[in-house]
């Protein structure tokens, strides 16, 4: 889509990226279902739990995402129908899930009190209490304030930025259409309804949730525990598959939307051999060797030298070995910068008044696209500078590769727009009545006959021409009743590559017609900006001037 519009560099570029984004999200919800796991069933010496039998530790968080991941890739190489039937099959556990939630507090009346301990530093255990109110107009005004505090996961203070980053990775699925639009019948129709109903029940969720959660539960309980939804349900199980079907699910739409991705970006030969492979499709259409690289991708890592044990960050990670909320400023810069691309896209093209650019939303407007592109980077740089930072300068550097790369394409380029657009705005603004000899430019006219033998002729005009207008006339004898087809056309691209060739500043116009002199009197009076051109350089042999015998080439 970003290639199309704006060209191959740029959605090459923000093609990648986007992958990227959508591998590191992949990630958080793989990471996210393992923590929840081992939440209920990890091992701690804190809790006599017997559910508590899966051990814990750096490898061992290795091997449980592995073999998440390892799930996720098997219904991904199956294909897109079975993604959306299991798709379909979680939204109805997740919605069971959530209808529990809603309705606990209408059953639970009763004040409730937990004891809830964490491994603190030096193996000391932190003890709190914590209570569950039930509805409370003084639980909510209580919960009102951000006062951030320290992230018993990862011991360091949250704020906004932080708990912006997190929250913005449940809410990246608005391009899940878009990137799946060839899984499609009807996408015109499909990928607005389904997106805006999906971002209004997303958010109608989130709202409701928070609502819930800020006046039923004291901070204490809110900040200490993460899990708290189970300890207040009418069936704890509840939340927990649903927890772990929407964690999967959402890893499984990041996987197989970065492999398509990844196929479109081979597909369109961006990057060359290294991605080539990742156009093979299977019989069915999908595109497994895609999904493969994803998949390798996700389980690769780097380590992180900031930390002394063995947690890793990789910046392309999705297996990774840190705590969530480590990766998701990550995550979210990536996302911002795509989004901000997006939103360029589309800017570009209402600046341009591209005729093929007619969006059926009522609200868009140019000023919406500039919001959102302030807004994303903005933000960017609120969660996280070094990320944004590093971030912009790879986008800088794959648009610098693809660029000098030069990828052939035939898909157009929103430059040529945006520069027809405002060429003819200030070219309607030129008034040949205000002309005044003070300002007078030299326009000249240098009629070519032969350009293997007028190169050094062309530049010397185009050394006289400084700070005006240059255009190369040639008159191709001939009438076009007569012809097939305008030969004129056929030669037009050569003289383009003439004028490249010679690096000169020059326009070209060619015409057809019966003798040169006729043909001279048109271009000099149908070139030119806003008047007619002042100067007319030609060869000085004037029976070649008014000849129109078939032979000759002089013009």
């Amino acid at each position: 889509m970003i290639s199309r519009s704006l060209g191959p560099e740029f959605g090459g570029s923000i093609g990648l990226m986007f992958f990227l984004a959508k591998v590191c999200a992949c990630g958080v919800y793989v990471l996210g279902l393992v923590e929840a796991i081992l939440d209920i069933f990890g091992q701690d010496s804190a809790s006599s739990s017997a559910l508590r039998v899966l051990p814990q530790g750096y490898w061992y968080t290795v091997m449980y995402s592995s073999i998440v991941l390892l799930l996720v890739l098997l219904v991904c190489l199956v294909g897109a129908h079975i993604f959306a039937r299991t798709s379909f099959l979680i939204l109805l556990v997740v919605t069971i899930s959530l209808l529990s939630i809603y309705i606990s507090p209408l059953a639970l009346t009763t004040p409730l009190n937990f004891l809830i301990s964490h491994q603190g530093p030096g193996n000391h255990t932190l003890t709190y209490n914590a209570s569950y109110t039930g509805f409370n107009g003084t639980t909510l005004r209580d919960n009102l304030g951000s006062s951030y505090t320290v992230d018993y996961s990862t011991g360091k203070e949250m704020s906004f930025a932080s708990v912006f980053a997190v929250m913005f990775t449940s809410c990246t699925g608005i391009m899940a259409g878009a990137n799946m639009s060839g899984e499609l019948k009807n996408p015109s129709a499909a990928i607005p309804k389904g997106t805006i109903i999906a971002v209004l029940y997303t958010c109608i969720v989130y709202v409701l949730l928070f609502i819930l959660a800020s006046s039923t539960c004291e901070r204490t309980l809110l900040v200490q525990d993460y899990g708290f939804f189970q300890s207040i349900n009418i069936w704890p199980p509840f939340v927990t598959i649903g927890i772990y079907c929407s964690a999967l699910s959402a890893a499984m739409c990041s996987l197989i939307g970065a492999s398509r991705i990844l196929h479109a970006l081979a597909l369109d030969q961006l990057f060359g051999f290294p991605l080539a492979p990742a156009a093979i499709t299977s019989s069915s259409g999908n595109p497994w060797v895609a999904v493969l690289y994803t998949w390798g991708l996700a389980q690769c890592y780097f380590w992180h030298f900031k930390q002394a044990l063995r947690q890793c960050l990789w910046c392309d990670c999705v297996v990774v070995c840190g705590q969530l909320n480590a990766i998701a400023g990550l995550v979210t810069v990536f996302y911002l910068l795509a989004y901000a691309a997006v939103d360029l896209a589309c800017l570009a093209l209402e600046w341009a008044s591209a005729p093929n650019f007619r969006p059926t939303f009522q609200v868009f407007s140019w000023h919406t696209c500039l919001l959102g592109i302030l807004s994303c980077l903005v933000m960017m740089f609120v969660i996280n500078p070094v990320y944004s930072s590093a971030s912009i300068i790879l986008l800088l550097l794959l648009l610098l590769f693809l660029h000098y790369r030069s990828p052939t394409s035939s898909w157009g380029y929103i430059s040529q727009a945006l520069i027809f657009h405002q060429v003819r705005k200030y070219l309607l603004m030129l008034d040949v009545r205000k002309d005044h000899v003070k300002f007078w430019r030299p326009q000249v006219l240098l009629m070519v006959a032969n350009p293997r033998s007028s190169c050094q002729l062309i530049n010397f005009v185009n050394q006289l021409k400084k700070g005006g207008l240059f255009v190369l006339g040639h008159v191709k004898l001939g009438d076009l009743d007569t012809l097939p087809s305008d030969p004129v056309q056929q030669q037009y691209n050569f003289w383009l590559s003439l004028v490249d060739k010679l690096g000169v500043k020059a326009f070209v116009d060619l015409t057809l017609s019966s003798s040169v002199r006729q043909g001279t009197q048109h271009l000099l009076r149908i070139t030119g900006l806003g008047e007619s051109h002042n100067l007319l350089f030609t060869i000085l042999d004037h029976s070649l001037l008014f000849s129109s015998s078939s032979h000759t080439t002089v013009s």
